[in-house]
């Protein structure tokens, strides 16, 4: 098991500017990389943003479509120009990177919350889509499913995460547990008091390592020609994020941070082995568990909503009915 530094990147996005931020990314996976970073982690969105109107702005009125039309024409397909620059970024880095994007299919006009996982040598691993948006966030992001309850292999253990809220999911927790996560991405949009005491608790619990990242942003980085502009924002102590990224062990200590209402990079090196080690005192899907009184279903089968007639799927896959138990604790259903 190797050790690896890991990088939290507190950074502003371009607001609603997919390609500049890519850019903006690309240039700090390097700097990142430079320090010695194996382990990249980016916030919740962060390509191009994360949409802060639906808390401001009155829901399907003219300002909310144009702004969601914005953000529709910046979202990030897979793959694309801007996913490959990432992949660039990560192998010239030799880092692993997890990214947040507002995805939506080639063809589609849903977008989804979406953390993208990229290798050291540039290849796309997989993602991770947000199963429950919060709030006003239904407005602007589809369901993720059980399909991208992922975890990574990875020399420094394996790699997943969850997005901001879905951290309060205590089912989706022990679904992630289950997979024998070691390190935690919880990119957030969530900078109350109590966030960086959620992200103790989850490394406590599932003693892991949290990686807890945040954008910076204020009502000054929006420009002046999107729509809202001049209603629905301020100025620079109009804040919508001010950070609060941290990096936690998996005893519940804090390693770095939290950094709050400046833009830079955390830094922790991380080694799974104590980790894993420490669940000697406590497992939750393992000893410490009871599966003769607990058990959890999880569906892992990707929710197309159409089914072609011959039986394959509209992206042209057949449906996978198989189950399969993956231990006494947690049966995952395809």
């Amino acid at each position: 098991m190797e050790k690896v530094m890991a990088a939290a990147v507190q950074a502003t996005p371009v607001f609603l500017d997919r390609d500049a931020t890519v850019g903006k990314a690309v240039t700090l996976i390097a700097e990142a990389g430079s320090k010695g970073a194996g382990l990249i982690v980016f916030p919740e969105t962060f390509v191009p943003t994360y949409p802060d109107w639906v808390w401001r702005a009155p829901a399907w009125d003219g300002v909310s479509d144009a702004l969601y039309g914005r953000l529709l024409e910046n979202s990030v397909v897979v793959p694309s120009p801007a996913t490959e620059a990432i992949a660039r970024a990560a192998k010239k880095a030799r880092a692993y990177v997890s990214m947040g994007v507002n995805e939506r299919e080639r063809d589609g006009g849903t977008i989804y919350n979406t953390q993208l996982y990229f290798g050291p040598d540039g290849s796309y691993l997989g993602k991770h889509r947000k199963l429950m948006p919060t709030g006003g966030e239904r407005l602007v992001w589809g369901y993720g499913d059980g399909s991208t309850l992922s975890v990574f292999d990875t020399p420094f253990g394996r790699l997943g995460g969850l997005t901001c809220w879905e951290n309060y999911m205590p089912l989706a927790r022990y679904a992630m547990y289950q997979q024998g996560i070691d390190v935690w991405c919880a990119p957030t949009w969530d900078t109350s008091d109590v966030w960086v005491s959620t992200l103790r608790h989850i490394a406590k619990e599932g003693r892991v390592f949290v990686i807890g990242v945040a954008p910076l942003l204020r009502g000054s980085d929006v420009p002046d020609d999107v729509p809202g502009r001049g209603e629905l924002w301020g100025g620079d102590d109009d804040w919508m994020s001010r950070g609060l990224s941290t990096i936690v062990g998996p005893q519940g200590q804090v390693l770095a941070g939290p950094l709050v209402e400046e833009e830079g990079i955390l830094y922790a090196e991380l080694d799974a082995a104590t980790a894993r080690s420490s669940r000697y005192q406590f497992d939750p899907v393992g000893h410490y568990s009871r599966p003769d009184v607990f058990r959890l279903t999880v569906e892992t089968g990707e929710r197309l909503p159409a089914v072609l007639s011959d039986g394959a799927s509209a992206n042209g896959s057949a449906p996978d009915r198989t189950s399969t138990d993956t231990g006494p604790e947690t049966e995952v259903v395809k």
